[in-house]
């Protein structure tokens, strides 16, 4: 209950902020919230063929993450810069969070290793996948960033039979942070190739661009 209700003020406070860095109104700021919030889970339950009605059953949950969207809705636009200076601190506790709630969900189930890191990651990562989408934003998992990594770690030591007394699953809580704090501060990267240098050469014709590439080198010819 304590690892959800964390991860779930911490989701739902980050979905808000983003709804309102899109410019979206009220209703825009509590629809990104809870899908921040709650959406993993859904798409966790649905991987793993579990009921998705359960989500119904999560009525405190639901109360907290209102209450705490509605703050974030009227603080003082000074304290909403504050709190963007912790963005990825707060995002690493969801992350940490919510990864270790939802391995521990799938092993409570009986389900192998690989069902037990994909729930910890969809549970981790799935809500802010969706978010990302509904602000128009390249989600930040499908980047070069490390961040579905720790995700993949929690699930991983949980299905070892980390210890899963408090205090074990505080230490792991606090090692996930603290990892993901290391990826953001010193930023490690994931490798990765990129065709955009090849695409943008002159020889390949425009058809064959993406349309990213199509619009950027039309701007280029006019100027």
């Amino acid at each position: 209950m304590g690892l959800s209700l964390i991860g779930t003020i911490a989701f739902a406070v980050s979905g808000a902020i983003v709804a309102m860095e899109e410019d979206y109104d009220i209703l825009g700021v509590y629809v990104l919230g809870f899908v921040t919030a709650f959406g993993g889970g859904v798409v966790r339950n649905m991987l793993i063929g579990e009921k998705i009605t359960m989500l119904w059953q999560q009525g405190f949950q639901f109360m907290i993450a209102f209450a705490a969207m509605t703050l974030v809705f009227i603080f003082p636009l000074a304290w909403i810069r504050r709190w963007k200076s912790w963005e990825s601190f707060f995002d690493a506790i969801g992350l940490a969070a919510f990864s270790i709630q939802g391995a521990l969900y799938a092993t409570n189930q009986g389900l192998p290793m690989s069902a037990v890191i994909v729930a910890a990651v969809l549970t981790g990562i799935g809500g802010g996948i969706i978010r990302d989408l509904l602000a128009g934003r390249k989600p930040l998992v499908l980047q070069d960033e490390i961040y579905a990594v720790w995700g993949m770690l929690a699930g991983f030591m949980i299905w070892l039979g980390w210890p899963q007394t408090v205090f074990g699953l505080t230490i792991l809580f606090m090692t996930i942070v603290v990892s993901r704090m290391f990826s953001v501060i010193f930023k490690w990267k994931l490798p990765k190739r990129s065709l955009r240098d090849l695409l943008q050469d002159n020889d390949i014709p425009d058809r064959q661009r993406p349309p990213a590439l199509q619009e950027e080198r039309r701007e280029i010819d006019v100027s």
